[in-house]
Order: C-alpha cells, then structure tokens, then sequence
C-alpha cells in the first residue's frame, strides 16, 4: 500500500515510528517541502502488513 504523511517534520517523524510497530515499510520517499504552509512536509511511504503475532 502507499501512504502519505503531512505535517511538520516532527509530526511525520513521530507517525512514522507509530505505523512501523504495525506495517512493514519497504520504501520511504525524500521529504518534500508543501507549498503553503512552508513548515509542513510530505512523505510517501510503500509498506505492507506485518503478520499478526496474537493467536
């Protein structure tokens, strides 16, 4: 799957963290400056599902 992070450079840093400890991310895209507002990034992510180790 694809997904996309916006928001400050901490925000996608902590998001981030939080969605490896559930998908495995296979690719990670260079941050990319948003037009307006100009402290706001864009990540792009391709990842896939972790095995679901509960029984």
């Amino acid at each position: 799957m694809r997904i996309r992070l916006h928001g400050t450079s901490a925000e996608t840093a902590t998001a981030l963290t939080a969605i490896t400890q559930v998908l495995h991310i296979r690719q990670i895209s260079r941050p990319s400056p948003d037009h307006r507002p100009p402290m706001f990034q864009r990540i792009y992510l391709h990842a896939t599902p972790r095995e679901d180790p509960r029984p």
